[in-house]
C-alpha cells in the first residue's frame, strides 16, 4: 500500500516532495466592446449585457479556483523541523506496518494495518517508544441547527515550544486526510485541489486550520456552481469540529502496549442448556410437583 505523505523539507527538494508547476495568474481588467455593437438597438444592448455578465462570472470563477490553488500550494510548501521529524517517524511506522502481518486486536478477521483503530494504536505506540508525546485524540461534538453530531479520532503529538509564550506545539497526524474532503459529484476544479492534498497529513494545527478553511471554501463554491445543496457534514464548522474540538469534548486515550493473539476464553453460562456439560459434578434431582 503506497501512501502519499505531506512531506516537504524546509530546504531542498526530493522525489517525495509535493511539486507544483509555476503558475502565472492573469486577470482581465476591462471588457472591450466593438464599435459595431455600440450602435445597435436597445434589445441588442440587453443581449450584449447578458453576455458580458456571463463572461464576468466565468472570469470570477476562474480567478477563485486559481486563488485557492495558490493558497493551497503556499500552505503545503511550508513546514518546520519539528513537523519533518514527526512526519518521518510516522512514515517509517507505516512502512513497517505495511510489511507486517500483525493480527487485529479488535477481534476482526483482518490484519492490524487494515483496521483504523489498530493502525492508530500501532503508530501511536511506535511514536511513544521513540520519545514523542503522542496519543489518540477522540473529538465529539453535539448537533446544532447547522451541523449534525459526530465524532472523529486522530493522532496528536504535543511538544513544548522553545518560545515560552507559545506554550505547547501540537502536531496532528491524520491518516485519511484526502479522503475527508472527497466528494462524489465534485467539479474538475475541486478535484484538482483534492489531488494536491497528501493522503497522510502530518502538520501543526495552524497549518491544518488553514487547509480546512481552503477546502471548505472550495467545496461550498463547487456546490454553488453545480447548483447543488452542500451537505451539513461538508460545512466548515463540521470539519473544524473533527480536529479542533474543545477540551471538554476531546479525550486523550492511553493505549495498551501488549497485544495478545490468544483466542478469547469460553465462559459457561448459568442460563444455557449446556450447564451439565460445563459443570459435570452438578447433579439434578427431578421433583414431581402435585
Amino acid at each position: 500500500m503506497d501512501i502519499e505523505f505531506f512531506n516537504i523539507p524546509s530546504t531542498g527538494r526530493s522525489s517525495d516532495d509535493v511539486s507544483f508547476a509555476d503558475t502565472v495568474f492573469g486577470f482581465w481588467d476591462d471588457v472591450q466592446t466593438s464599435p459595431e455593437n455600440s450602435s445597435d438597438s436597445g434589445n441588442d444592448d440587453d443581449v450584449d449585457g447578458d453576455e458580458d455578465d456571463t463572461f464576468c462570472t466565468v472570469e470570477k470563477n476562474k480567478a477563485f479556483w486559481e486563488e485557492q490553488a495558490q493558497l493551497l500550494q503556499a500552505t503545503l510548501c511550508k513546514t518546520s523541523s519539528r513537523e519533518i521529524k514527526v512526519r518521518e517517524a510516522t512514515k517509517e511506522a507505516l512502512r513497517e506496518l505495511n510489511t507486517s502481518e500483525m493480527p487485529c486486536i479488535c477481534r476482526r478477521p483482518v490484519v492490524a494495518k487494515s483496521c483504523r483503530n489498530c493502525l492508530l494504536r500501532e503508530i501511536c505506540n511506535r511514536l511513544l517508544n521513540l520519545g514523542y508525546n503522542c496519543a489518540i485524540c477522540k473529538s465529539k461534538w453535539r448537533s446544532s441547527s447547522e451541523i449534525p453530531s459526530g465524532e472523529h479520532t486522530y493522532l496528536e503529538v504535543k511538544d513544548k515550544s522553545s518560545n515560552a509564550r507559545r506554550g505547547e506545539v501540537k502536531v496532528v497526524i491524520e491518516l485519511n486526510f484526502r479522503g475527508e474532503f472527497e466528494m462524489a459529484r465534485a467539479s474538475e476544479e475541486y478535484n484538482q485541489l483534492i489531488r494536491r492534498l497528501p493522503e497522510v497529513f502530518v502538520g501543526k494545527t495552524e497549518r491544518l486550520r488553514t487547509l480546512v478553511k481552503i477546502m471548505c471554501s472550495a467545496a461550498k463554491k463547487c456546490m454553488k456552481e453545480k447548483k447543488m445543496h452542500l451537505g451539513p457534514w461538508r460545512k466548515h464548522k463540521y470539519m473544524q469540529a473533527k480536529w479542533f474540538g474543545t477540551c471538554d469534548n476531546s479525550t486523550m486515550e492511553t493505549l495498551p502496549t501488549v497485544y495478545s493473539t490468544k483466542p478469547p476464553k469460553t465462559k459457561a453460562s448459568m442460563l444455557t442448556c449446556d450447564l451439565l456439560d460445563n459443570i459435570p459434578s452438578l447433579h439434578c434431582t427431578a421433583v414431581e410437583v402435585v
